[in-house]
């Protein structure tokens, strides 16, 4: 019984995490500095509050650095920036970006001043950050307390639905379903990547690469850079 409490907690952080931020994205919409702080105590503060009190969640060993799989992360995360890349180059044409940038502007106080700032931010904590919830508490926790297939897909579906909010003003309906799907694949090789070196470093890296690609598009949506 006490461990069925725990299993429902657990699940009940995730998701109650997600929809307050999916609240936070779509409704209250302050600027991003306000936005982060949120995200730091539901994505943070509330899975350390659970492992204190109910306890079994691996957070020592997510941080324990090894150099098995490294290259291979890093060779892989430069693929991903080259594939996401390549794809806008490819694509772009085909989609209509221009609600991108004023997304950015109305929702979250992001604009040209101060993107380089926050893509910074974007790509090397907040990508920390997702990855000690999504994967650190939800995936590790879950598959030891639930079972591995439903950890991949739970932790994987529960990061995709979370930038639902975040993205749906962003783009047309076509282009964001696509977004979507890549999002619940992107989970599920993180989940992978991660079971596979035991850390969060592995998916950290290529999630951060992922960043970069995407917020040197940013850079381009709002004419900061050429091409």
């Amino acid at each position: 019984m006490r461990s069925r409490r725990k299993i429902v907690s657990l699940m009940a952080i995730i998701v109650f995490s997600c929809l307050a931020m999916s609240l936070v994205d779509a409704v209250i919409r302050p600027d991003y500095a306000v936005k982060s702080a949120i995200k730091i105590i539901l994505f943070l503060t509330l899975p350390i509050g659970y492992a204190i009190i109910a306890g079994g969640v691996p957070f020592r060993r997510l941080f324990a650095f090894e150099r098995r799989g490294l290259l291979t992360s890093l060779l892989l995360g430069l693929g991903v920036f080259a594939f996401i890349l390549g794809a806008y180059f490819g694509l772009g044409p085909l989609f209509d970006f221009t609600k991108v940038t004023g997304a950015l502007e109305d929702n979250m106080g992001v604009n040209a001043g101060n993107f380089v700032f926050v893509a910074l931010y974007i790509s090397i904590v907040n990508s920390l950050l997702e990855e000690f919830f999504f994967r650190g508490f939800a995936f590790f926790t879950l598959k030891e307390q639930v079972g591995r297939r439903f950890a991949y897909v739970f932790s994987a579906g529960a990061f995709a639905v979370y930038h639902v909010a975040m993205m749906s003003s962003w783009f047309s309906i076509g282009l964001f379903l696509l977004l979507i799907a890549g999002l619940v694949v992107a989970g599920l090789l993180f989940n992978w990547l991660n079971e596979r070196n035991g850390n969060i470093y592995a998916s950290w890296m290529v999630h951060m690469f992922a960043n970069f690609a995407i917020n040197a598009i940013g850079l381009m949506l709002f004419g900061m850079i050429g091409v």
